[in-house]
């Protein structure tokens, strides 16, 4: 067939298929599938010169093409995921709700650290602030590692049930 019969016979059918796709998804997805499947046609199908012929292999070709379309669209997330700016961007600042929670967190903890005795305060600072408990044992001087690790429970426990008191208190 000639090239110009060849473009006259392809041009509505480029039409036919763009409103195909148009009808089902995104008009620039639907113009990028056509334009693909034109490609295919041309390469694959130049063989086929009768319109009758040339349009259902045409629009499979097409709905092949618009499968994939979909599931890489899925395999990506894209079909379910926002546009940059219609995602709400956090505060600066932490809500009311959360502030006043963390101020009456921080409450309680120093207060129940304050219950403590003098050596559970002094482990539990230098571990909060990175201390191993090799260097906490050698900060205190004790004889054997697991002497700190036991006043280490026993800091924590008395912490833990301090805090389990003040926090009832309160509630």
């Amino acid at each position: 067939m000639p090239a110009p019969a060849r473009e006259a016979l392809l041009g509505p059918l480029r039409e036919r298929i763009l409103a195909f796709a148009a009808s089902r998804m995104e008009r620039s997805a639907a113009e990028d599938l056509a334009q693909e499947t034109m490609l295919v046609l041309h390469e694959k199908y130049a063989h086929l010169d009768a319109p009758e012929d040339l349009l259902p292999v045409a629009f499979q070709v097409l709905r092949f093409k618009m499968a994939a379309h979909v599931r890489k669209r899925k395999r990506r997330g894209e079909d379910h995921s926002l546009p940059v700016d219609e995602i709400p961007l956090p505060a600066a600042e932490p809500d009311p709700e959360q502030a006043a929670l963390a101020a009456e967190r921080r409450a309680c903890l120093l207060e129940g650290f304050a219950s403590l005795g003098e050596r559970c305060r002094e482990l539990l600072r230098l571990k909060i602030a990175g201390h191993g408990f090799e260097a906490i044992r050698k900060h205190f001087g004790a004889a054997s590692i697991n002497t700190i690790y036991t006043w280490d429970l026993r800091c924590r426990n008395q912490l833990r049930e301090s805090l389990r008191q003040i926090w009832g208190g309160r509630r």
